[in-house]
């Protein structure tokens, strides 16, 4: 869904997408050894921080080599030169023109084009991580999240109809197609993914694989597959691409039941377990939770975290502040820019907001937000948010009420 997936492509990412360069890090590696023949403070510390013989006597190539490769995510400089082997290796192939990939966005999708995959791109990007989720047969299912996103995002109901339709129906015309997921670590993507994982259970799929990772060999600052190079998509094609198993099915039918659940029991126990079959499923759905009212607050923790940026910096525009939570203080990075800014219009909404939008004739990203007194006395524990909110909320199939200050 493009609108809602400008958001998508609206998270933060590293300038770095990945695409290692062996003679540059040669070069590298040559200087950090000249700077620190001249004792260099921050040369010493990246040694001292990577070098696993620190500290040495003396100091060669090879040895520099080794920091930089440790810097790049590497056990060995070695490992690095094979890894960029890899990358500009044109021999290994990658899909033929019948595999479906799917991805929560279009983030990708250009990049598969340059990297040479030839399969069909599906976008199938329903934010399950908002908006209610409840257990519903499919057209009354689609029907409930075309409300929500029309609402939400300010779109035309019968554009968001259209454009599901064209999603959910097509899961239903794969069967004997080669289908390969790609998915990341957050919210947003594991509860698609749950959903993917349940509703290929029920159709009985049988060529089903999937590339699902939160960290890729030479790049830091992992956050999404959209910052990676085309190069790089390659080599999770050849390398993180698996078979989804029977456990990984189940998994995500019961993920996706207790996502759907009314209340909190049965997903808090599914955290517990640490979903050994999908390992980031666990992380994704304790992120999940903490959209749950605070107890003391009522606030989620977006709201909680949006809340003490514009205490901290009264005077900032949505777009800066969107840049500050999404670099500084969200602890596992989901939200889209779009999807933000309905969160700070909800914030903003009712008789006693918590926020306050100075809109004019400028796009979003550029209307002062500040924070109210109300919303003082919420970030100190004196008010609840829950006796603030304009409208009721959903946490997957969890809805928050308002609550009566009386």
């Amino acid at each position: 869904m493009s609108d809602q997936n400008g958001a998508r492509q609206g998270k933060p990412r590293t300038v770095f997408h990945g695409k290692l360069n062996l003679e540059q890090q040669k070069k590298r590696a040559r200087e950090l050894l000249k700077a620190l023949d001249k004792s260099d403070p921050a040369a010493l510390s990246r040694c001292a921080e990577h070098h696993p013989r620190w500290p040495l006597s003396e100091f060669r190539l090879s040895d520099t080599q080794l920091v930089l490769a440790r810097e790049n995510g590497f056990a060995s400089w070695p490992a690095m030169k094979a890894h960029i082997d890899t990358l500009t290796d044109d021999s290994l192939l990658p899909d033929d023109a019948g595999v479906v990939h799917i991805r929560c966005g279009s983030d990708i999708a250009h990049g598969l084009q340059l990297a040479g995959f030839n399969g069909e791109f599906l976008e199938f990007s329903d934010p399950y991580c908002m908006g209610p989720v409840r257990d519903l047969p499919e057209p009354a299912f689609i029907e409930m999240r075309n409300a929500f996103l029309a609402e939400a995002f300010n779109l035309s109901i019968n554009d968001i109809r259209a454009r599901q339709q064209t999603s959910y129906q097509r899961l239903n015309q794969l069967k004997g197609a080669k289908v390969v997921l790609w998915f990341e670590h957050d919210s947003y993507d594991q509860l698609i993914l749950a959903y993917l994982l349940n509703r290929f259970a029920e159709l009985e799929y049988e060529t089903l694989e999937m590339i699902c990772v939160d960290r890729v060999p030479g790049v830091e600052d992992f956050v999404g597959l959209g910052q990676l190079s085309p190069e790089l998509l390659r080599y999770l094609w050849h390398n993180e691409r698996k078979q989804v198993t029977a456990e990984q099915l189940q998994l995500g039918k019961t993920a996706w039941a207790a996502i759907c659940h009314k209340d909190q029991i049965s997903l808090r126990e599914l955290v517990a377990t640490g979903t050994p079959a999908l390992p980031l499923m666990s992380g994704a759905l304790k992120r999940h939770l903490q959209e749950l009212p605070d107890p003391d607050t009522g606030l989620s923790l977006t709201e909680l975290l949006i809340l003490q940026l514009l205490s901290d910096q009264p005077d900032i525009k949505a777009g800066p502040l969107f840049g500050r939570y999404m670099r500084e203080v969200e602890p596992l990075p989901w939200l889209g820019d779009l999807m933000f800014w309905h969160i700070l219009k909800t914030m903003a909404a009712g008789e006693m907001p918590v926020i306050t939008i100075i809109e004019d004739d400028q796009e979003w990203h550029r209307y002062p937000v500040r924070i109210t007194e109300d919303g003082q006395q919420v970030l100190a524990g004196k008010l609840n948010y829950l006796a603030l909110m304009a409208k009721p909320r959903w946490v997957g199939g969890i809805c928050i009420n308002p609550v009566d200050a009386r």
